[in-house]
């Protein structure tokens, strides 16, 4: 199977037609048709509906087309590395994370290699646990900054010195909103949605959960979320209240929605991971040092002898 034949697949399959594709990749008709029909006869699978005007994808044809970006996301990321070696500290860090207040840290440290090292890209992630662990496992992610609970087995990590405060967003004029702060009993009787990374089973301690014991199965679970801010609009409508953490959604001036934290307190730790005996590029390996020299006590040494050997001049 040849990369060329995965991206004329992909062609294919984002622009709805063979017509199409081949125009966009400059290519005769016939010669995307037959490579794509020599494509199913190798895997014995057909990939496409063909119609008059337009093609769909099958099941298979639908999981080969996320393969094959995952592929070419690989491709592209491993021909960056390697266009990157040489005298001067370049290259691309791949970043992933949830939402959290936290990423303010990570910004930070952004910045000053961006002032030392400015031919360093980042690249930015948005997703909850499962889907950054996922991109971390398949090498599609350098890092992964994990809102706990978490399985962090499999990782190499750092913590980082940050707390995430969780509590609720609301209507203002919904009644709970009076309220200072929100108890186990305010949530009994509410439509409420939920992380679906904090409520679902795990095999590591869940503080979220044990904070709501035994009244966790009396909740009215009404929908969950991987990512707060369609959440919001949910909550802004009147269908809901979000259990969430706090500073994610803009609760300022004049909108309808406000937090309230939870009472007791309840925080989770965060983590910057990444995968154990990982070989990193010398981009990620500079941005690595510089994150255990500001947060795990590394007297930073590595980051000295990349600074002295490939600064640029």
């Amino acid at each position: 199977m040849e990369l060329r034949v995965l991206r004329y697949f992909l062609a294919v399959a984002r622009e709805g037609s063979i017509t199409g594709a081949a125009r966009q990749l400059h290519v005769t008709q016939p010669t995307l048709s037959r490579q794509i029909q020599e494509l199913e006869d190798e895997l014995g699978q057909m990939l496409l509906i063909r119609g008059n005007h337009n093609t769909v994808l099958t099941p298979e044809g639908m999981l080969l087309r996320k393969r094959a970006e995952e592929i070419m996301e690989l491709v592209g990321k491993t021909e960056a590395e390697f266009g990157s070696m040489g005298e001067i500290i370049a290259g691309d860090v791949y970043i992933g994370g949830g939402e959290t207040e936290a990423m303010k840290l990570i910004a930070g440290i952004v910045k000053e290699l961006r002032e030392e090292f400015p031919e360093v890209r980042y690249h930015l992630y948005s997703g909850n646990a499962e889907d950054v662990t996922e991109r971390l496992d398949q090498g599609r992610l350098d890092f992964g900054i994990l809102i706990q609970p978490v399985d962090l087995s499999k990782y190499n990590y750092v913590n980082l010195p940050a707390k995430d405060v969780w509590g609720v967003i609301m209507r203002k004029d919904s009644p709970l909103a009076k309220e200072k702060v929100v108890a186990r009993k305010d949530l009994l009787n509410l439509p409420l949605l939920f992380s679906r990374q904090v409520i679902q089973p795990a095999s590591v301690q869940n503080e979220f959960l044990d904070w709501f014991g035994e009244d966790f199965g009396k909740l009215n679970i009404v929908g969950t979320y991987n990512l707060i801010y369609n959440a919001a609009l949910m909550v802004n409508e009147g269908i809901g209240y979000a259990v969430t953490l706090d500073k994610l959604v803009n609760v300022t001036g004049s909108g309808n929605l406000c937090f309230r934290p939870l009472e007791p307190k309840l925080e989770s730790g965060l983590n910057i991971v990444w995968k154990k005996y990982q070989v990193f590029s010398s981009a990620a390996e500079l941005f690595l040092e510089r994150i255990r020299e500001t947060f795990a006590g590394s007297n930073g040494r590595g980051i000295r002898l990349l600074r002295q050997r490939k600064k640029p001049v």
